[in-house]
């Protein structure tokens, strides 16, 4: 199929081989990492994971369940996926309600610290939420939306907060070295803060 993925491998520069997904198409232009987090609530109260083993953000608290966005694959697909691994729950794709998205990254830092990040948020599921990857999480706990744990992962903390509100904004900027813009925006931390 022309312009479509072949599944071939494409040397990269240096000589390495590229995932079948990449055709090199777009190896000129900037490029995001796509996330996909499930928020779970009952009432004012939201599930989060206490952070371990990952090298990211140990120690701080975090959506019940997110990950990047695989190959392939919705955003929705990889928040259901990412809910059922981590959590042990089946949440139906039709229960998944758009919360917001969030363009963060590190301008001129690493490629895989740009991304854009889909937040959603879940009051229906199957199952009872268990931790399912004890070496990458310690404890999850229920927490009231305004009596939340510190520390938590700045951006997500963001999110959190702005749910706390009347109107959570459609689409929020977290990281950049510019003033905010928008209702939920948030510049750049100072340096040595979270």
């Amino acid at each position: 199929m022309p312009g479509g993925l072949t599944g071939v491998a494409v040397p990269a520069p240096g000589g390495s081989a590229s995932p079948p997904w990449d055709d090199g198409s777009a190896a000129h232009r900037f490029r995001v990492v796509p996330a996909a987090y499930v928020l779970l609530r009952r009432g004012d109260r939201v599930l989060l994971q206490l952070r371990q083993g990952t090298g990211y953000r140990d120690g701080h608290w975090a959506a019940a369940a997110a990950g990047h966005v695989e190959p392939g694959e919705s955003v929705v697909s990889a928040a259901v996926r990412e809910a059922r691994e981590e959590l042990g729950i089946d949440v139906g794709p039709a229960d998944l309600v758009p919360v917001t998205v969030l363009h963060r990254g590190e301008p001129g830092g690493p490629a895989l610290e740009q991304r854009a990040d889909f937040f959603f948020l879940a009051t229906r599921w199957t199952g009872e939420p268990a931790l399912q990857e004890p070496d990458k999480a310690a404890d999850l706990r229920w927490f009231a939306l305004d009596d939340l744990p510190d520390p938590v992962v700045p951006h997500e903390l963001q999110v959190l907060r702005a749910l706390r509100g009347a109107e959570v904004p459609a689409f929020m900027t977290f990281g950049f070295d510019r003033a905010p813009s928008g209702p939920g925006a948030d510049a750049r931390p100072a340096a040595g803060s979270p």
